[in-house]
């Protein structure tokens, strides 16, 4: 983003000021575009170049519809136009992963991140996303509100722009989605009318499945202030908090689960006398939140409160990161999984189709947990693999295990086609995988599902990444 170049409002010669209240006869006109966070701000002399406010005019009509990440799982992945791009994301690390005696219960998932700061969300916006997603509790969108001030049929007279930033997150074991929007980056350029550019800032909730729910909501959103208002303030910031209270949801199991489609929305009113496209309405990225109470997940109970039980997230994919190096507990099934996705043909058992799912968002792995028939099926399947494909030793003497992948908790799992008749047979690996580091890996996915509030089922769903 260019730094802020504060410009004195001019006086027009043979013209009303800007700042004037004029009419349609003295020709001011302006043009405000809604563009990504980071697009280039032209000079003037860029402006004069009618491809320049072409590809202006093209960027705005890009993202003037609600936008769905690429990785919304849930209701709210249907909902708007799905991006082609993928989200911004922190690099996978499984550095934090680590094992401190020899009993498997001593391995420990790293906890997802809950916060984010203005300028972590700056420096992941930076680039072609349209939205950074940290973890399924901090997640951050903005757009850029670019206008050009001229003389109808004559020369430009200036360019005003600013950023806005949204951030969301949400506490460990909270209900409670804190919106956090920030208003930066204030540049104006030659003469502009900034001081009576109305901006209005606001959040909305198009859409929540059941559409019955009702929200409790604080902070100081909607909120109008001129540009100049806003680019006073020691800091544009302002807050915007959305509740929904147990028991409003659906899903079985008693998830309880509340999802919804969080749509933040600048709105550029130009002053009177101005003639343009006014309003222009600009919508950064939609979140994708969702409150769940689901029994088997992190504070079910809300302890003394019954009101708090459950928690709130967003409904984006979360990533499991396995590690092969020497020194990571889960090292043997890691390998696995790295064989079955970049050498498929290579596993047992053999299928030249074999695509298994998990690396793409187009083609999730999904929990299975309520149906415990269906995850003793997957395992007693994939045990039987191991033995038709490594032996009946493949144990080696109870010091390996049948390492299944998928796994055994996922309807993906080994035992997929039996109950899903569309599904590709033998779309798995097994292999015998040392105890230990089987056991190891298991632990780590119970936790990996528990803190990132994985639910049962399809609407729902996560990806694997390997490191080394």
């Amino acid at each position: 983003m260019r730094a802020a170049v504060l410009v004195s409002v001019g006086v027009l010669t043979g013209a009303a000021a800007p700042d004037a209240v004029a009419g349609p006869h003295d020709g001011l006109r302006a043009e405000t575009f809604m563009l990504p966070l980071g697009a280039p701000l032209p000079s003037m002399e860029q402006l004069a170049d009618p491809d320049v406010r072409s590809h202006l005019a093209q960027q705005s009509h890009e993202i003037a519809v609600a936008r769905t990440a690429l990785e919304t799982v849930g209701p709210a992945a249907g909902y708007g136009t799905k991006a082609a791009t993928p989200a911004a994301a922190p690099a996978a690390s499984a550095g934090q992963l680590h094992a401190t005696s020899v009993a498997p219960a001593a391995v420990s998932y790293p906890d997802p991140p809950h916060t984010m700061s203005l300028a972590e969300c700056k420096t992941h916006m930076a680039g072609a996303a349209a939205i950074y997603i940290k973890s399924r509790f901090a997640v951050c969108t903005g757009i850029q509100v670019t206008t050009i001030w001229k003389h109808a049929g004559g020369p430009n007279l200036g360019v005003s722009s600013f950023a806005l930033y949204i951030r969301g997150t949400v506490k460990d074991n909270d209900r409670t989605i804190r919106y956090d929007y920030d208003a930066t980056d204030f540049t104006k350029q030659n003469t502009t009318a900034t001081s009576g550019l109305q901006i209005k800032i606001e959040g909305t909730i198009p859409q929540t499945w059941p559409s019955s729910a009702r929200a409790t909501k604080g902070g100081d959103l909607p909120v109008t202030r001129t540009f100049d208002q806003l680019q006073q303030m020691p800091a544009a910031h302002f807050t915007h908090t959305v509740r929904y209270a147990p028991g409003q949801g659906t899903g079985s199991g008693a998830a309880d689960v509340v999802f919804g489609v969080y749509q933040p929305v600048v709105t550029s009113t130009l002053p009177p006398g101005w003639v343009g496209n006014s309003p222009a309405v600009g919508k950064p990225a939609m979140f994708a939140p969702r409150w769940d109470a689901a029994k088997y997940l992190g504070n079910p109970t809300g302890g003394a409160n019954p009101a708090n039980r459950g928690a709130a997230s967003f409904s984006y994919m979360a990533t499991l990161v396995y590690s092969t190096k020497a020194t990571a507990p889960e090292r043997g099934a890691a390998a696995h999984i790295k064989q079955a996705y970049t050498t498929p043909g290579a596993t047992k058992p053999p299928n030249a189709n074999k695509k298994i799912p998990g690396q793409k968002p187009d083609a999730p792995l999904h929990r299975l947990y309520l149906d415990n028939q269906r995850r003793k099926d997957n395992h007693a399947r994939a045990v039987s693999n191991c033995r038709r494909y490594f032996g009946p030793n493949y144990t080696a003497n109870g010091t390996k295990d049948c390492d299944e992948f998928p796994f055994q908790s996922t309807y993906e799992g080994v035992a997929q086609a039996e109950y899903d008749p569309h599904a590709e047979k033998n779309n798995f690996s097994v292999l015998p995988v040392i105890s230990r580091q089987n056991q190891d890996a298991g632990n780590l996915l119970g936790q990996f599902y528990r803190k990132n509030r994985l639910i049962d089922g399809m609407d729902d769903g996560f990806l694997i990444t390997i490191t080394s």
